[in-house]
């Protein structure tokens, strides 16, 4: 099993490379790839060294699988030359996500749609992928008719640029910004771009992948995505009205039987989901489950998960065991 690591020296790229050593993903060779400034570059994976090499080189090996986080005009250049070489590519940036014909896969929720001619993966959104992992059980339960999502993300969904600005703020030194204005001891109320109808890229995101992993169309998705100084994860507040009513002991019982998903949600020992505890951790995080008292067959819950690792290369490594076990790969 040859293994490209596309992005390898950046924050996703070492996670990637954690993740695959933890679960044991059956790597006879790595091959990790970066930019020019890196190639040359050694990368240590499992008491052994791998150089860093360019996209060319990359594709002219072959790999089995190319797990992508390098952006997403390298994904739109370089994911076809390695598909077109036979290899498939789970891509984590935003190039495929919405393609029609490209599947975005959240493998407990739709991995049984992929088939051994889906060469180009896209792997979800990080904030989007937390909240459909909770929204999918209770969609069948309970039929979603509208979803009010708030989000507040870590810093580290911006890159390693955002954590040096952060650090630097806290020591009260200058230094390069990765924001428009201080993170520190603040709350941006800006992720990513805007677009021409007032909404974030990233809040057109949640709106639009949500729909295409849950296979409906009809459920309304509004959200606003926060910026805040935590490194740990991102956390949502979400709101869910349903077609039927339903019962909370019901809910929680369908969360914590929903493999991915752990619910902390014990007020008696203030037990509820937080990014401090969240952090390095593959699970997704579900609490303060109740009903919303103002109208009903309405729930309010809050979601919290590491947004490196189940937001991004857990998920995308997922992906890959997926294809493995059911012998899509290899």
């Amino acid at each position: 099993m040859r293994v490209a690591v596309v992005g390898a020296t950046g924050m996703v790229g070492e996670v990637m490379l954690n993740v695959l050593a933890e679960r044991n993903f059956p790597v006879t060779e790595l091959i990790p790839v970066a930019s020019e400034k890196s190639v040359g570059k050694e990368i240590a994976f499992k008491d052994k060294k791998y150089k860093v090499v360019n996209l060319q080189t990359a594709v002219e090996m072959k790999p089995d699988v190319a797990l992508f986080s390098a952006g997403g005009e390298t994904s739109l250049e370089w994911a076809p030359k390695f598909a077109e070489a036979g290899t498939t590519v789970v891509d984590n940036s935003s190039a495929w996500r919405m393609d029609p014909s490209k599947k975005l896969i959240v493998p407990e929720i739709n991995a049984s749609e992929l088939t051994a001619t889906d060469k180009i993966i896209a792997n979800p959104n990080c904030s989007t992928i937390q909240l459909v992992m909770a929204l999918a059980p209770l969609h069948k339960a309970y039929q979603i008719k509208r979803v009010i999502v708030s989000t507040y993300q870590s810093i580290t969904g911006t890159g390693v640029k955002a954590v040096q600005q952060l650090e630097n703020e806290y020591k009260g030194e200058k230094g390069e910004m990765a924001y428009k204005y201080q993170i520190h001891r603040n709350a941006i109320p800006h992720c990513d771009s805007f677009l021409d109808n007032g909404y974030t890229k990233e809040e057109m995101k949640l709106t639009n992948e949500t729909k295409k992993i849950m296979g409906d169309d009809s459920i309304k998705v509004t959200a606003t995505a926060v910026r805040i100084p935590v490194v740990g994860g991102h956390s949502e507040a979400v709101n869910i009205e349903f077609e039927n009513d339903f019962d909370l002991n019901k809910v929680r019982a369908l969360l914590q039987d929903t493999p991915g998903i752990m619910v902390q949600d014990n007020l008696d020992t203030f037990t509820y989901p937080m990014p401090l505890y969240a952090q390095n951790k593959d699970e997704v995080f579900v609490g303060r489950i109740r009903r919303d008292e103002s109208q009903e067959n309405t729930l309010n819950m809050w979601i919290v998960a590491d947004n490196l690792r189940k937001g991004a290369a857990t998920n995308t490594i997922q992906i890959a065991e997926y294809l493995l076990a059911n012998k899509l790969i290899g």
